[in-house]
């Protein structure tokens, strides 16, 4: 096998990097810039483009061929009524086609697939228009996003995928932007910037519509932003309503009542860093009842006690937030993590369930989010009808069904600051952004749950850097042990699984066990199946009912996206996007793969093969001489965490997709401040960090890589 999933050096207690961003906008406009569509030459013959309206997403299910919106449907349950690949004949499923897009970071994109064009996204932005059947390109739109705000992607330049209405697809780019493209030619109809470009926005995830309206949030709330979700008319671009998720100013007055309501609960001066709540993923919507339903990021500073030095429960931080479709217009929330301090965002998928509860039919809205709680609620009102844990849980010992709040264990907000705190669920969550799945044959909820412990502890002397991470705990407390066998001493803790849970039980139903965390989104079917990848690469199928594996292959990179599945001409297929990359394989120092990105199609018979991968050997050169003092590594490591580590991996051991700064050349060290401080690697994405960091702050940090690769380089290298 042409892959190295090294576990042994995955990172305990590695910072947390959740999608999260936001602040006030600009003036926004919307344009028709120079097209950047490339309609592929001697592109077979396509299929027409039938437009998308929200009669056909209300009624999916009278067409299940299609996979019209993110989640199939508005209710986001992620299960298609097709059973032609079922339990019984899975075991026929072979490669239908794979298409390679040459963007080679991570792919977290959730394809949609209306009438034969299949519609996807891949790194920095880009889209692509597939033939569902064969696999052959019909258009490429490259929004060409400046590289340097990769700078300020907390969790790689990843997008999760496009919306579709009329004749248009949407998508959200990594610089801000909302761009309208015609679905047939891939020609910008309309482009809107929706953020302030000064601020350190960026846009990961896919787009939803409804009510005429394109619904897109943001992230970059690590680096200090105000949270907030926009709608723009679909035709033209204009804006629609907003509605912000952290109060602003209290002196400059306030856009609506629910600000008001939300600045009661903070203290200080939250608002000059921003307060974060960025809304960076879920969304569902009811159309009977017109609401819309958001989950809301971590607060900015992480740490409750810098950003809210009173305390308050922070409103509208982790939470869900439902608001009218028509108007975006406040009804109800309910918070998951009041005052939250650790990270623990609600941006987690969002999915809505019709079932009984105690004998009565409930409209349900049920979310795992990061804190390690499952949470059942009434959508109508957000009444909180019970709260599980699904993982273990340290930070607080049991939700209070009476109040719907945790009761917060001792010590979990780690306020002595010389007493840091082993905490579970960490800031990667016992469950992040990937996809759950719901079956109505089974009753269950399918979600990758995880268990990775992380320790939190104040930072004593916090101030506010622009251009840094800002979250005002002790950035050296959540970094890996830098002698590997510490490291290695904690692979038990890291634990991955594929877990059905009961949402009227509110329990464990079964698990599937991983060789570790960060597991693909899941996809259920009609024909008893669940279809999940790990980022060790294996793309998998499972019984709904018990979880038995039925199949699998291996996709040479890792599979973290949810898969979707379609037909075309009476045969089913099944799809799911495929690149070594996001935020974790970023930081997780030693776990690598082949980094490829790619389409991959399956079908009962299917007989394609991927080529095979050469993977070289490698080179790690003799570094330079190790002369810095004790002082200026201490510097440099700490810098290196709070600005570096996020792209080039934790304890300076990158994952695999971007350089590995131990492994440099001696030329690329005598060419050190190049990198680091003026503008040599912009077109790769590397912007220059003169304005945050001194002559001084540069060489402090070559120290340290310098010494970690003194430190790290293997014993037969170094013969």
């Amino acid at each position: 096998m042409s892959v190295a999933w090294n576990l042994m050096r995955l990172p305990l207690m590695v910072l947390a990097v959740s999608l999260v961003m936001g602040c006030d906008s600009s003036e926004e406009t919307a344009e028709k810039p120079a097209e950047k569509a490339t309609e592929t030459a001697a592109a077979p013959a396509a299929a027409a483009v039938t437009k998308v309206d929200a009669a056909r997403i209300i009624n999916a299910d009278t067409e299940p061929q299609n996979w019209l919106s993110h989640g199939r449907t508005y209710s986001e349950q992620r299960y298609s009524p097709l059973d032609k690949i079922n339990a019984g004949n899975v075991s026929q499923l072979g490669l239908a086609w794979f298409y390679d897009m040459p963007e080679r970071r991570g792919i977290e994109a959730t394809p949609l697939v209306i009438d034969g064009r299949m519609y996807t996204t891949s790194a920095w932005s880009v889209v692509y228009a597939l033939d569902a059947k064969t696999g052959k390109e019909l258009w490429t739109y490259d929004p060409e996003a400046p590289k340097s705000v990769g700078s300020v992607a907390c969790c790689d330049v990843v997008n999760r995928g496009v919306a579709a209405w009329g004749d248009k697809v949407y998508v959200g780019t990594i610089d801000g932007r909302l761009v309208a493209l015609d679905a047939y030619s891939g020609k910008v109809a309309w482009d809107v910037n929706t953020v302030d470009p000064e601020r350190p926005y960026t846009i990961t995830g896919a787009p939803r519509v409804i009510k005429g309206n394109v619904i897109i949030g943001n992230g970059g709330a690590e680096l200090g932003v105000r949270g907030y979700i926009t709608a723009y008319n679909a035709e033209t671009g204009k804006q629609a309503w907003r509605f912000y998720t952290v109060p602003g100013n209290p002196a400059d007055g306030f856009e609506d009542k629910a600000q008001e309501l939300a600045a009661k609960t903070w203290t200080g001066e939250w608002w000059k860093i921003g307060g974060g709540g960025t809304v960076w993923d879920s969304m569902a919507y009811d159309p009977d009842l017109d609401l819309l339903y958001i989950g809301v990021g971590n607060g900015s500073p992480w740490n409750r006690d810098v950003r809210s030095p009173e305390g308050g429960d922070n409103l509208f931080l982790s939470s869900i937030v439902a608001l009218k479709g028509e108007t975006g217009e406040y009804v109800w929330h309910y918070q998951t993590t009041p005052g939250d301090t650790w990270d623990y965002t609600a941006t987690q998928h969002i999915m809505l369930l019709d079932l009984d509860i105690d004998g009565k039919p409930r409209k349900l809205l049920v979310q795992a989010p990061k804190n390690g709680f499952f949470y059942v609620i009434d959508r109508t009102t957000g009444e909180l009808i019970s709260a599980e844990k699904y993982v273990p849980v340290s930070w607080a010992e049991k939700v209070d069904l009476a109040t719907g709040r945790p009761v917060e264990t001792a010590n979990a907000r780690y306020p002595d600051p010389d007493k840091p705190q082993f905490t579970v669920p960490s800031a990667f969550g016992g469950h992040n952004w990937h996809p759950m799945a719901f079956s109505p044959k089974t009753g269950l909820v399918y979600l990758p749950a995880q268990e990775i412990p992380m320790i939190y502890g104040k930072d004593k002397t916090f101030e506010y850097k622009p251009g840094f991470w800002n979250l005002g705990i002790d950035f050296a407390l959540t970094s890996l042990p830098e002698d590997p066998a510490e490291a290695a001493k904690l692979l038990p803790l890291l634990k991955g699984r594929l877990l059905a849970w009961d949402p009227v039980k509110n329990a464990q139903a079964f698990v599937v066990e991983h060789p570790g965390p960060w597991n693909g989104g899941i996809l259920a079917t009609a024909g008893d199946l669940l279809f999940q990848g790990t980022p060790g690469g294996e793309f998998a199928a499972y019984n709904a009912a018990d979880g038995t594996k039925l199949w699998s292959s291996q996709a040479q990179t890792g599979v973290v996206s949810g898969p979707v599945t379609y037909e075309v001409d009476g045969e089913q297929y099944v799809t799911v996007t495929v690149g070594w990359g996001t935020a974790f394989s970023l930081v997780a120092a030693g776990a690598t793969q082949t980094p490829i990105s790619r389409v991959l199609t399956y079908k009962l018979g299917g007989t394609e093969k991927l080529p095979p991968v050469d993977v070289a050997a490698a080179d790690f050169p003799e570094p330079p001489a190790l002369t810095g003092t004790t002082e200026q590594i201490a510097h440099g490591r700490q810098l290196y965490l709070t600005r570096c580590f996020q792209c080039h991996g934790d304890a300076a051991m990158a994952g695999g997709v971007l350089p590995d700064l131990r492994k440099l050349s001696p030329e690329s060290h005598a060419a050190w401040d190049d990198f680091v401080l003026k503008d040599q690697m912009h077109d790769m994405g590397m912007p220059k960090f003169a304005s945050i960091l001194t002559p001084e702050d540069s060489a402090a940090i070559q120290h340290y890589v310098i010494k970690r690769a003194h430190d790290t380089r293997p014993a037969e290298v170094k013969q």
